[in-house]
């Protein structure tokens, strides 16, 4: 049984850990040095390695409606935009590993706000993190959604 090279660097070593299997042994077998954080614009998103970072797609923008609207019509405009820019990197809703939304009065905004969430990822959901939010530079705006997703 060959012994498997030690990794050279804990970020070579939590890698290994979260990509499990052939991704570890390749991970391996890397010196530290094979390794770049550089990043690129991908049309929109911000691309480093095979993830694509979306930040800040919000939930109004009076060029594509003119009043706010309610948070269903704000969570599939931003949901949509997310899907178009995904599609123009060459990504799509599928390849979506996490999710963060900032919602404007959870307690009333929540239940609205994840069932139209839901027709956008109806199954293998990815991570989702939110946090309460008291506002944003475009009043009216009632939330700001932010993804990384995968793409080969």
């Amino acid at each position: 049984m060959e012994r498997k090279k030690k990794p050279d660097s804990r970020r070579s070593l939590l890698s290994a850990t979260v990509l499990g299997g052939a991704g570890a042994s390749a991970l391996l077998a890397q010196s530290p040095s094979d390794w770049s954080p550089k990043k690129r614009s991908a049309g929109g998103p911000v691309r480093s390695g095979h993830l694509l970072f979306l930040s800040g797609i919000g939930g109004w923008y009076p060029e594509r409606r003119p009043k706010p609207g309610t948070i269903r019509e704000q969570t599939a405009d931003a949901l949509t935009i997310m899907k178009e820019s995904l599609a123009k990197a060459g990504s799509s809703l599928e390849n979506v590993l996490k999710v963060q939304v900032a919602l404007v009065d959870p307690e009333n905004n929540w239940d609205p706000m994840n069932e139209v969430y839901n027709t956008f990822f109806p199954k293998d959901r990815p991570a989702r993190s939110y946090f309460g939010a008291t506002g944003f530079r475009r009043s009216g705006q009632l939330l700001q959604i932010d993804c990384i997703a995968y793409v080969d």
